[in-house]
């Protein structure tokens, strides 16, 4: 995990000169965060969503950042062709996501083309697209893939997806990403780019290593409670573990202390927000209410409408951002449900920075 924003501008490992970026779909800025840290000079950002954009004007003051739709912006990049190595962004995925509706006519699905035009008119060295799984994989975005690699072509760029599980390269969250990674000019790199990307794989901590010393929620190191009730569903779609049927009612489901997260949502916030069992995190308790309230239902015990025991709660807003990997003193603006969309939505950054770090270290063995 990144402790500092000074750990953000500086790797150790790495004395290379700064490659100049242009960062797209910034968000929050949990992408830059990991290219900052690889050694990447982020020089201009966009996005649109204004609470986000602020979040990252506070957290990375030295970026020409511009709140705007980026087809509005792409004709005046044109500026920076010849004078950028990376063009870096995650395009909204929602139309692609097995989470969402997977519709090929969302408008924030175009936005991957939008991406590669500013890839066309800016001409960097090499560029990272970040997007879900399901881009990756699923026949059903087969031609929008084909399209990817086409079009990158036809710019003059061989482009190969990376599919990456962030636990292994220490975020401790079950989250699945393709990384399109298109190099001008370079036919091979796929074998260079995979070879870098194993040798940068670290285990992540569980989630109880991971939050541990934060303390109980609406304490001084993890204040931010998220009030919203959890009760139990009266009819519980079971499944063979505690965390994947349905217990309890909403969409937020009970992450297992003792193991990664699921991929924490954009739509956190009110019940929607994962939950956790604070006394076998915190205090203590031995065993997990969570798998214990399982066996009964296995047992035939019929739930009733009711709330939970308190010791069950909501993840914080602290303990959402260090499962992301954000910055301990990282600054996120606004309302307390904005806050949680914009760490949902944010490339986990020590993801990003095993990605950047790979391809920093390409670009820079010349």
């Amino acid at each position: 995990m990144l402790n500092s924003n000074s750990e953000i501008i500086k790797d150790r490992g790495m004395d290379l000169k700064k490659l100049k970026a242009i960062s797209l779909f910034s968000g929050a800025g949990g992408m830059d965060v990991g290219f900052e840290k690889a050694g990447v000079e982020v020089i201009w950002a966009n996005e649109i969503n204004k609470e986000a954009a602020e979040t990252y004007k506070l957290n990375h003051p030295d970026t020409t950042l511009v709140n705007d739709d980026i087809n509005n912006q792409i004709s005046t990049l044109e500026s920076f062709r010849g004078n950028v190595d990376l063009v870096f962004g995650g395009p909204p995925c929602q139309g692609f996501s097995v989470a969402g509706k997977m519709d090929p006519n969302d408008e924030r699905s175009q936005l991957v083309w939008s991406f590669l035009d500013v890839v066309k008119v800016t001409q960097p060295r090499a560029f990272v697209l970040e997007n879900v799984k399901a881009l990756a994989k699923l026949e059903k975005w087969s031609e929008v893939r084909k399209r990817i690699f086409s079009v990158s072509q036809e710019m003059g760029y061989t482009c190969f997806p990376f599919l990456l599980n962030a636990t292994e390269y220490g975020v401790p969250q079950k989250r699945e990403r393709v990384f399109f990674i298109g190099i001008k000019n370079d036919l091979f790199f796929e074998e260079q780019i995979n070879y870098y990307l194993q040798n940068n794989k670290i285990k992540a901590k569980t989630i109880k290593e991971t939050l541990f010393d934060l303390g109980r929620a609406g304490t001084e190191k993890n204040p931010n409670t998220c009030t919203a009730k959890i009760t139990f569903a009266t009819n519980p779609i079971m499944r063979k573990t505690a965390y994947s049927g349905m217990y309890f009612n909403g969409q937020g489901r009970p992450i297992n202390i003792d193991d990664y997260a699921n991929t924490l949502p954009a739509s956190m916030g009110g019940n929607k927000t994962p939950f956790i069992d604070e006394e076998y995190l915190y205090g203590d308790a031995h065993s997990n209410w969570v798998e214990s309230y399982h066996k009964k239902l296995v047992d035939g015990y019929e739930p009733v409408f009711e709330e939970a025991p308190t010791r069950l709660r909501r993840l914080t807003i602290k303990e959402a951002a260090r499962i992301q990997t954000f910055p301990e003193n990282y600054i996120f603006y606004g309302s307390k449900g904005r806050v949680y969309t914009q760490i949902g939505n944010a490339v986990p950054c020590d993801l990003a920075y095993a990605v950047a770090k790979s391809v920093v270290k390409y670009l820079s063995q010349d």
